[in-house]
């Protein structure tokens, strides 16, 4: 599989030779989509909780008496029927909402996203990418003067103006290849690649 290579310009130069086990593979719908529930349901915390009846601050006084009101009967005022009340089947902290993804269902998943990435034509590579100093200001403008809106920045060799530049720009986002996620690979409209991140996804996916 061949990967276009640009410069600073977003202008492309040449292609890149790449594995076709990582960045050729079918599109598999079912499986991505497998891997990206999984993905979001394992970042839930499962921290909420409501109460039910037992667990609000009610009196469990009787309303009024059974009979001869004209009215319903009523228990308490922490029925789950009135306003104010408990819920009847509450949530509970202690919910585990964890999926499990086998390694090589996750790395066939990624592989077919990064391939039909590469198809789209939504996937570059690049030799390096940085700026001189940690200004959002100027990564904003190589972004621009790239021809991009919204661009995933992946690079093996980390760098603090890099990060510390993109942390402010809602529509960009730096990672390791390591930390690269199936969410984050889908939700940008492109991705941009240095010639070391595409080797480490041969090596960890391959």
């Amino acid at each position: 599989m061949d990967l276009k290579l640009i410069d600073d310009r977003g202008q492309a130069t040449a292609n890149v030779a790449a594995s076709d086990a990582t960045f050729g593979r079918e599109y598999n719908e079912a499986l991505v989509h497998q891997i990206v529930t999984a993905f979001l349901a394992n970042a839930r915390q499962g921290t909420r909780a409501q109460k039910g009846r037992s667990d609000v601050a009610k009196s469990t006084r009787k309303p009024w008496r059974q009979k001869g009101t004209g009215r319903a009967r009523a228990s308490m005022a922490s029925s789950p029927l009135w306003r104010g009340g408990g819920k009847i089947f509450p949530a509970s902290p202690d919910e585990n909402f964890s999926h499990k993804v086998n390694r090589k269902m996750y790395r066939a998943g990624v592989s077919s996203i990064l391939s039909q990435l590469a198809r789209d034509g939504r996937l570059a590579v690049i030799e390096q990418f940085g700026v001189d100093a940690p200004k959002t200001k100027l990564l904003a403008q190589k972004v621009k003067g790239m021809g991009f809106d919204s661009l995933l920045i992946i690079t093996d060799a980390p760098d603090d103006n890099l990060y510390l530049s993109a942390r402010n720009l809602p529509h960009v986002l730096v990672l390791k290849p390591s930390e690269a996620d199936p969410v984050s690979l889908m939700r940008f409209g492109n991705v941009l690649m240095t010639r070391g991140a595409v080797a480490k996804f041969e090596e960890m996916l391959g």
